[in-house]
């Protein structure tokens, strides 16, 4: 019988990746301040991007076959504990180093606990809500990201300190993520661990790669923003604002779980051939926002991109939430996970590279241009197979 304690452990849970992903973003908005303080170029900011994304891949690979093998719980405690810990740097950042460093620790932190706490909220989700599972870790986590520029930016406007204080409120709302985690239930056997590459059933492989093809492109374009929009933006007005770069940031992300939430009784892995096309008009209304300087196209663009992002995302965990055994599904969905945080962490930093030399604007332009063949390409490829693969579902 699913009971109340057990709804608790699930919304706990959900809300544990939220403050997970929210804490890594917080600094998005206040990097131009960091800049100011430490003196350092729109390269660097790309590379602290950078390695958070190289720490957190093998963080997956490792967390996901050990969260299989000991136990969600084991693996998710120290990953709470670690967030916390690369809060507390930033809090306390007094060079580009401390950066880097906490940088580093995120990138375990969430690497570690990305896919067990998506496989958790999976294993704690009720016996006629298996599909909702999905949509509750896809919305959280990519809530967060939108969660943690918005909050950071407000924070750091209106109260003293900016970078401080939006840490200290981290820092205070990751007390109750911890008290979930430590409430997930042992294992009720234990098996060895052996660290291996993430293994997905032969029958699925095309489906996966696809799949997560797509969700690499659609988190390419959310790294751009995360990582470069705030500049863009103060670029565009003439005038810096923590509160405007973290807001146009939180537009694309809140559109992305809007489309989530409220497509979620129609989205499914098919889906991801119009998320792709929305995608391509986002990239499109980007470009034309630098081309223009124009700040409504820009907003227009993180809305269209957002809706994209969401749909593409959620339909490919789904199929590959649900293509995986239970006593896999931590391995595969990290596996998954790895896509998504290269198209985070990859494609940016030949952006800023980029920025050097042609400026910030053309920069993005160009960024925007090839993301949006990419996606087009992706989505002719991707819409004959899933289709096939739907027809042959029935007979499965």
């Amino acid at each position: 019988m699913y009971a109340a304690r057990d709804r608790l452990r699930f919304w706990g849970l959900a809300y544990a990746l939220l403050l997970l992903l929210t804490g890594t973003n917080l600094a998005t908005p206040l990097y131009g301040l960091y800049q100011q303080r430490f003196g350092f170029s729109p390269v660097t900011v790309t590379l602290i991007f950078a390695v958070y994304v190289a720490t957190l891949i093998p963080a997956l690979l490792l967390a996901g076959p050990l969260a299989d093998a000991v136990g969600r719980r084991a693996v998710l405690v120290p990953a709470v504990l670690l967030a916390m810990v690369g809060t507390g740097l930033f809090a306390a950042a007094g060079s580009v180093g401390a950066l880097f460093l906490a940088r580093i620790i995120q990138g375990a932190s969430v690497g570690a606990a990305s896919g067990a706490l998506t496989a958790a909220i999976a294993d704690a989700a009720p016996p006629d809500g298996q599909r909702r599972a999905p949509l509750v870790a896809t919305a959280a986590s990519v809530g967060g990201l939108g969660l943690g520029p918005l909050l950071a930016g407000l924070v750091a406007e209106l109260a003293p300190r900016p970078l401080l204080m939006p840490f200290l409120v981290e820092l205070v709302a990751l007390l109750p993520a911890l008290a979930a985690v430590l409430l997930i239930p042992a294992p009720r056997e234990r098996h060895r661990w052996r660290p291996r590459v993430p293994r997905v059933p032969a029958d699925a492989r095309s489906i996966f790669w696809l799949s997560g093809i797509a969700s690499f492109l659609a988190f390419s374009v959310t790294g751009l923003f995360l990582a470069l929009a705030p500049t863009f933006i103060q670029t565009l007005s003439g005038r810096r604002s923590l509160i405007l770069g973290g807001a146009a940031v939180a537009l694309m992300i809140a559109a992305s779980v809007a489309a989530q939430l409220l497509g979620s009784r129609i989205i499914t892995p098919r889906s991801q051939i119009p998320g792709l096309i929305a995608l391509t008009l986002g990239l499109l209304c980007l470009a034309a926002s630098g081309l223009w300087q124009s700040l409504p196209l820009l907003l227009i663009a993180a809305l269209a991109a957002g809706i994209g992002q969401g749909v593409v995302f959620l339909g490919g965990l789904s199929e590959v939430t649900r293509s995986a055994a239970a006593d896999q599904r931590a391995s595969v969905v990290s596996a998954f996970y790895v896509l998504v945080y290269l198209g985070v962490g990859v494609p940016v930093i030949g952006a800023g590279v980029l920025a050097t030399r042609v400026g910030l604007l053309t920069s993005v332009e160009i960024f925007a241009g090839i993301v949006a063949v990419c996606c087009l390409v992706s989505a002719g490829i991707l819409h004959p197979l899933l289709r096939r693969h739907h027809e042959l579902q029935p007979a499965a």
